[in-house]
């Protein structure tokens, strides 16, 4: 895990289709008390990866520019950038 992040703009939700701000590191929070599944995709729609967040979990995910993540608006999200 992260060390230190530097936060790259403002934490949105993932009820639809993100490329949080051309980010190529996510940090990605399930807001919420159940599980729940984060889709990631390149920009032509291919889903490339899947990963299931228990409650609470936070996530680092690294991904193109262009790519997107979807969840639900519980699923929240920030570019970030990271050093150890």
């Amino acid at each position: 895990m992260a060390s230190t992040i530097k936060l790259l703009g403002s934490e949105g939700n993932l009820g639809s289709a993100s490329n949080v701000g051309f980010a190529k590191v996510v940090r990605v929070l399930n807001n919420k008390t159940a599980v729940q599944a984060i889709t990631w995709k390149n920009a032509g729609g291919t889903t490339l990866g899947t990963i299931t967040l228990k409650a609470a979990e936070v996530a680092y995910i690294e991904k193109a520019s262009t790519d997107t993540l979807t969840g639900v608006a519980t699923s929240l999200a920030v570019g970030v950038a990271y050093s150890n």
